[in-house]
């Protein structure tokens, strides 16, 4: 089965109003459409949803039952990541993911969004916790 990435295109943007578009559509997608394949992606690899939920609470400060709340009123992304208490070591995120480094995406939420498609998938490779949640 291919492994499963929504905020992948197949295409590569060439110019701001392809950005803008992917930026937007990013910005309109709800957290409760894309949250049920994390899990699905780290169950597959062996991890738990209690590990998936540590890392997203690490990034937004969302405990379970934020998150729970968030996934029932299907939220946008852009809401989402709005009202987050971002971690500040979440600049320490770096890679590439769906093919562009994080670290240089320029749209604030579309890097946040790719920071937690990041932390997904460095769980589900069986990275150590301690080094996905940026732990010294």
């Amino acid at each position: 089965m291919p492994e499963l990435n929504f905020f992948k295109t197949d295409y590569k943007i060439k110019d701001m109003n392809n950005i803008y578009d992917h930026d937007e559509r990013i910005a309109k997608m709800t957290f409760a459409s894309v949250y049920p394949h994390y899990l699905v992606k780290v169950e597959k690899k062996g991890r738990t949803k209690e590990e998936l939920h540590q890392v997203i609470e690490w990034l937004t400060g969302y405990n379970d039952k934020k998150l729970q709340d968030l996934i029932e009123e299907k939220v946008t992304f852009k809401i989402f990541f709005k009202t987050a208490s971002l971690n500040p070591n979440a600049q320490l995120i770096k890679g590439v993911i769906c093919g562009y480094r994080v670290e240089e995406i320029e749209n604030p939420l579309t890097q946040q969004v790719r920071y937690l498609d990041k932390l997904v998938d460095e769980l589900a490779k069986g990275r150590k916790m301690e080094k996905i949640l940026r732990v010294a």
